[in-house]
This record gives structure tokens, C-alpha cells and sequence, in this order.
């Protein structure tokens, strides 16, 4: 299979920087139209992704702090309150369609000044409902308490798609604990009930089938970010390849993009040869995280031309978002390999 240089970027969600408008400002200037959708960089308390929906839950009146040790680093854990029901539960407004109104204002001025390519979409990274739960609630109420965030979830997903003009949007539902699991080699870590195959596949086509047919939608297959490091590596892209297949087959509406990510020391036909089996429609573009700060643009060569032999015609990225750990000298960094390692695409 010939070997091209991409001309596709993605970015995958939380992005270092001082500000929204810097964000755009300075992904717009180096990325140009290699660009199809830009996040906000995800700043203040969503810089650490989930994190900022600790104190949410923890305010709620329907949950309760677990009077359990806290292991060093984590967050306490949350138990239902006494005598709660699941049907009790409700949570308000969790945050991300306000934010994502406020940040799409500031991508529209951006357009106005000519820092944003004219066709580039407004992306909104959402966390999966069970992302945020499993870490932060107790295993046994897990399964209790995420029917409820589900439900607040997607109404944030319908206030969102109300106030911004689908031409504009684009979502993408960062999938890591669910990842996780599918992979199956930490599956000791994680709550047995509700997460076969069968039932994560439903919870995922759920939240998809949900995102209008006429705004974008992708997946970010994630393998955690825990101090800038994924919680276990996967061992080829075969885990990848079959929930994206499965998810091919089983949503109903048109998937624009997933992006999967390729660990730094991997650029062995070994990891690769799993996308021979990759089937998604056309129109789905196929983003490989393969960029990384440790080997600059060569690394993401070498990673490029050994997933050249396997699959065609993806875009390039970080394995995942680039706030955790990072600064903006090392975002900027980051941001460069992704220049140097692509092109412009044709007109």
C-alpha cells in the first residue's frame, strides 16, 4: 500500500493553553484545513476531563461520601444516600452544554478574525455517562446511580443541540472505561454488572443515536490519561478495531470519525496488522493517535509507514487530550510535530 502523508488532524479534546481564543487562535494558524473540527481545549476545571463533575455529584442531595479511606490521589467516593432509590435520583444541569455555548461565541469571532478555516465544525467532547460514575460512585451503586447521569447527559446533548447550528457541531463521547473493559486486561478493576459486551455496545449506541443526524459524530477510544499515562497499554489494535466495527455495525446514523490510539514505542507490524480487519463506512474518518512529544515527526513517520501497510487515508493525533501534566510550551511543541507530520489537503 503506497505511503502518503496525512492531511487530516484531530484534536482530541483538552488542549493546554492559556484561553479558548488562544486555542483557536493557534491551532487555526499551524493547522489550517488539515482541520475538519476544533474543540474549545477544554480550559479551567475541565482541564482534567471528568474531574470537575466530582463536586456536582458530590452536592447532590440523593448521594452521600462513602466513610471508606481514600487512597492517596483519588477523589473520595460516593455512595447513595440512605434510603435512595434509582428512581429518586435526579441531577440538574451538569455543565457541558453551558460551557460549550459560551466557547462556540468565542469559534465564531475566531471565524470573523480568519483565525479558523471557514468549513471547520465546532467539537464538543462528552464523557460517556459510565466514565464519570465508575471512578466517582461506589462499584455497588454503579449501577443505580449512572441510568440517572445518563439521563442529564443526554439532555446536556439536547441543550447543546438546540443552541448551536448543526452545520456548526460536531460531538465526540470519549470512551475510556469502556475501552478499558472491552480490551479485558484490567477487567478485575472494574464493576462485573452492566459491562458485557452487549451492554456497553447498547449504552454506546444509545448516546450516539441521540447526536442528530445532521450534526458530526465520532468516538475517542481512550486508554486513560492517568499523569499523562495510559492505565495499561493495549497489546495491538485488535480491541480497538473490534468495538469499532461493532460500533459500525450496530449505530444507526453515519459515525464521521473514531480515533484510536498508537502508543509511542509501537511502530511494529504486529500492532498494526488488526486494521486489515477494520470495516467502516467510507465517510468515517479514521484518526490514529501516533503523535508524541518523545520522537517528534520522525516517530510519527515511522509509526505512519508501518500503519501505511494495514489501513489507508487517516488523519493523525495525540493518544489523547493534551491538558493533564502538560504545558503550553509542551502543547506548542505537540502542536508543531502535528504540522510538521501533515499537509494541507488539496483543495
Amino acid at each position: 500500500m503506497a505511503e502518503t502523508v496525512p492531511d487530516k488532524v484531530h484534536l482530541v479534546g483538552s488542549i493546554a493553553l492559556d484561553s479558548v481564543d488562544e486555542v483557536f487562535s493557534t491551532t487555526g494558524k499551524l493547522l489550517g484545513r488539515r482541520l475538519k473540527r476544533v474543540p474549545d481545549g477544554e480550559p479551567g476545571g475541565r482541564r482534567l476531563w471528568i474531574s470537575w463533575q466530582h463536586p456536582l455529584l458530590r452536592a447532590s442531595a440523593y448521594l452521600r461520601v462513602e466513610n471508606t479511606p481514600t487512597p492517596p490521589g483519588m477523589l473520595p467516593r460516593l455512595a447513595l444516600a440512605e434510603g435512595v432509590k434509582g428512581e429518586d435520583i435526579r441531577f440538574g444541569e451538569l455543565g457541558y452544554a453551558r460551557e460549550a455555548r459560551a466557547s462556540y461565541q468565542d469559534f465564531l469571532a475566531a471565524k470573523a478574525r480568519g483565525e479558523l478555516p471557514a468549513s471547520v465544525k465546532f467539537q464538543v467532547s462528552l464523557p460517556t455517562p459510565m466514565a464519570v460514575i465508575v471512578p466517582f460512585c461506589a462499584a455497588r451503586d454503579v449501577a443505580v446511580i449512572e441510568p440517572a447521569y445518563e439521563k442529564a447527559m443526554l439532555a446536556e446533548l439536547a441543550t447543546l443541540c438546540k443552541a448551536i447550528p448543526h452545520k456548526d457541531l460536531a460531538i465526540q463521547w470519549d470512551v475510556c472505561i469502556e475501552m478499558v473493559i472491552w480490551d479485558g486486561q484490567l477487567a478485575d478493576r472494574y464493576p462485573k454488572e452492566a459491562s458485557s459486551k452487549e451492554r456497553i455496545l447498547a449504552k454506546l449506541k444509545r448516546l450516539a443515536d441521540a447526536v442528530p443526524a445532521d450534526v458530526d459524530l465520532g468516538f475517542h477510544l481512550c486508554y486513560g490519561d492517568l499523569d499523562a499515562k495510559h492505565f495499561v497499554e493495549p497489546i495491538d489494535a485488535g480491541k480497538m478495531v473490534e468495538l469499532a466495527n461493532a460500533l459500525a455495525a450496530g449505530v444507526a446514523r453515519p459515525i464521521d470519525f473514531i480515533h484510536m490510539p498508537v502508543p509511542v514505542s509501537r511502530d511494529d507490524d504486529a500492532f498494526f496488522k488488526p486494521f486489515d480487519g477494520l470495516k467502516l463506512a467510507p465517510q468515517t474518518d479514521l484518526y490514529l493517535g501516533m503523535v508524541h512529544a518523545e520522537d517528534g515527526a520522525a516517530g510519527v513517520a515511522r509509526r505512519a509507514a508501518a500503519a501505511n501497510r494495514h489501513v489507508h487515508n487517516f488523519g493523525i493525533a495525540t493518544e489523547c487530550g493534551m491538558a493533564r501534566s502538560r504545558t503550553p510550551d509542551f502543547v506548542g511543541k505537540l502542536l508543531a510535530i502535528h504540522a510538521e507530520s501533515s499537509r494541507e489537503p488539496t483543495a
